[in-house]
């Protein structure tokens, strides 16, 4: 999400760098450049206008520090518009549930819009919190709506209303509301019928269940890829519903992003979460901090951890730390941490999430560097025998020769990962000189022996995402030597590939 407003304002931002003194004329071009920018990301014009007054203002006023590279103040002014667009410095807006559950969230929006999936996604992630949920579709009209709700309840490990054929919508909402409070579940979610545009039939009964059920979430799901659309629909919505959020769908394909920049400031609704992908786990709260550091560049460590938290299995993590801890690093556990990653969101899911990225977007992917690459380096490690995979000394010219026919490559795409891979290993064996305690902190760090591990990343930033010293970010960079081949480019400020551990000190 955001790309190409990320790719236009790091242009801006690195015309800027190395000037001593930013002149008025230098302002005037940056945020006239800037102001492009969010127009051509379909941010709507009203909000756009009100941004560049704001950081105008900051950007000549008292606020700018003289003692900061020019540059860098506008990327903080830039940064702090972008903040107070999307919600500003105010907590993540959580869910409103209810101290006498059952907690009623109604769905509302137009058909098409990832409606009912996303009931499935925010009934899992309520699961995950220990939650009784129970989903209602009171979509009458969709064929195979009701039946796709059941579906995904099953997938998300959750209870869905049985379907009674001939029934009204408004009943069914009356029904559901009287088996979640005899039934003592937490969360009653139900998912409303849509249309390919407004009508008032559907605003009509939008209206009557809400009138009925008396929600204490009404959130409307719209699809972040029509853009401006997206923020005609939530304006209507809000005049005939009570909307407590928003939740944006197809985020992940969004390279523009002007829907989320315009619906808070247009409609005033928090957008409480973004859709992803399209796993029942793809849901992400809206964090207005993570994101605007994201768009320009920063990278998003505490997603990083989130992700992490969530797919990686805590009891292979504390083991795998042990080892690693005593400086052992075999090509098994190298395909686990290839494994790893993919189930993380791949290549490009991470490197979304890492600092420094988008400067290099166009020398990773010369260098090959992708999720074919992951698949690649798998197979291989999957074309050796167990003793092979644990003392890859033994790998000598006519093993390589099978091994790269058995994985459908050449040799030399085997000796690039063996070379990779004593990289890697002799920079765990330099990280285990401290007794283990880096490895014993990247286990806590995945959740392993129950610590909280968004809990350890707060208390190791001071309560702040922590950001990657120099230091580290040459570590990165030694990480990701021979990943393009020989002879590749250099890849500056990054990480997060097999054996990055972000907290080294």
């Amino acid at each position: 999400m955001f790309d190409a407003l990320s790719d236009r304002l790091s242009t801006v931002f690195d015309r800027l760098s190395g000037r001593g003194v930013l002149s008025d004329k230098d302002i005037d071009e940056a945020l006239r450049e800037v102001r492009v920018a969010l127009l051509e990301a379909d941010v709507a014009l009203p909000v756009v206008r009100e941004f560049i007054a704001k950081a105008k203002e900051r950007a000549t006023g008292e606020a700018v520090i003289r003692a900061v590279k020019p540059a860098d103040q506008v990327v903080k002014i830039t940064y702090d518009g972008l903040v107070e667009m999307l919600g500003g410095d105010k907590e993540p807006e959580a869910l409103n549930l209810s101290l006498n559950p059952p907690t009623i969230i109604m769905m509302a929006g137009l058909q098409g819009s990832g409606k009912t999936t996303t009931a499935g996604k925010l009934a899992l992630r309520l699961q995950k919190e220990r939650k009784k949920v129970l989903l209602a579709s009171l979509d009458t009209r969709r064929p195979a709506a009701m039946e796709q709700l059941a579906t995904l309840a099953t997938q998300a490990g959750v209870e869905s209303l049985p379907i009674v054929a001939g029934q009204a919508a408004p009943d069914i909402a009356k029904r559901a509301m009287t088996a979640a409070k005899l039934q003592g579940y937490d969360v009653l979610i139900l998912d409303t019928a849509g249309r390919t545009t407004l009508d008032e039939a559907m605003m009509s009964e939008a209206a009557e269940i809400a009138r009925i059920a008396n929600p204490h979430e009404t959130l409307l799901v719209a699809d972040s890829l029509t853009g401006q659309d997206a923020v005609r629909t939530a304006k209507a919505f809000h005049e005939r519903l009570p909307l407590t959020g928003l939740v944006l769908t197809r985020a992940d394909g969004d390279g523009r992003g002007g829907a989320a920049l315009s619906m808070r400031a247009v409609t005033g609704l928090p957008i409480k979460f973004l859709g992803v992908s399209e796993k029942i786990d793809g849901l992400d709260a809206f964090d207005a901090h993570r994101v605007a550091g994201r768009i320009l560049g920063q990278g998003d460590v505490v997603a990083l951890v989130e992700k992490a938290a969530q797919d990686i299995d805590a009891a292979k993590a504390e083991a795998m730390a042990k080892k690693l801890a005593k400086g052992q690093f075999d090509l098994e556990m190298m395909s686990e941490q290839l494994g790893q990653m993919k189930r993380m969101g791949g290549m490009e899911g991470l490197m979304g999430l890492l600092p420094g990225v988008q400067k290099v977007k166009k020398q990773i992917s010369e260098a090959g560097i992708s999720d074919k690459m992951l698949d690649r380096q798998q197979a291989i490690i999957s074309s050796m025998t167990k003793a092979e995979r644990k003392k890859p000394d033994i790998l000598q010219a006519s093993r390589k020769r099978r091994i790269a026919a058995g994985a459908g490559v050449e040799v030399a795409e085997v000796n690039r990962l063996l070379k990779q891979h004593r990289q890697m290993a002799d920079a765990f064996k330099m990280m285990s000189r401290d007794g283990g305690k880096g490895f014993a902190q990247m286990a806590r760090m995945m959740g392993a022996g129950g610590g909280n591990p968004m809990a350890q990343l707060k208390a190791l930033g001071g309560g702040k995402m922590p950001q990657p010293t120099p230091e580290q970010l040459e570590e990165m960079q030694k990480q990701l030597q021979g990943l393009g081949g020989p002879g590749g480019p250099k890849l500056p400020g990054l990480g997060g590939l097999p054996g990055f551990n972000p907290f080294k000190k």
